[in-house]
């Protein structure tokens, strides 16, 4: 799928997640979430997102781009994702996934049980 700004994103989720399952898939994002985010503070910042983009693919984005992803996910509107709202962001960009989310959290609810 292309962007406006040029950037291609290949939604990759659903095969991660027929693949791994669902908590497989969510361990991903955890992971992708720590790879991204200031140790310091625990969040992912526009500073952490800059230095550390380019090892999840994302080295073709400008700052512009960066902070338009950051803002975009910041449900709280603090200047920085927290998990969950990365993993939220993460769903809205993966068409595939929204209209498999009702499944997902299904499954996630079974889980936990």
């Amino acid at each position: 799928m292309a962007s406006r700004s040029g950037v291609v994103f290949e939604d990759y989720f659903p095969a991660m997640v027929e693949k791994l399952g669902t908590d497989g898939f969510m361990k991903e994002l955890t992971t992708g979430f720590k790879l991204l985010m200031d140790r310091d503070k625990g969040v992912i910042t526009f500073e952490s997102l800059k230095r550390n983009s380019a090892l999840l693919g994302l080295q073709g984005m400008n700052d512009d781009e960066l902070r338009c992803m950051l803002r975009e996910g910041d449900l709280d509107g603090d200047g920085a994702l927290d998990e969950m709202e990365f993993c939220t962001l993460m769903f809205r960009l993966s068409p595939a996934l929204m209209k498999n989310s009702k499944q997902l959290l299904e499954d996630a609810i079974v889980s936990e049980l």
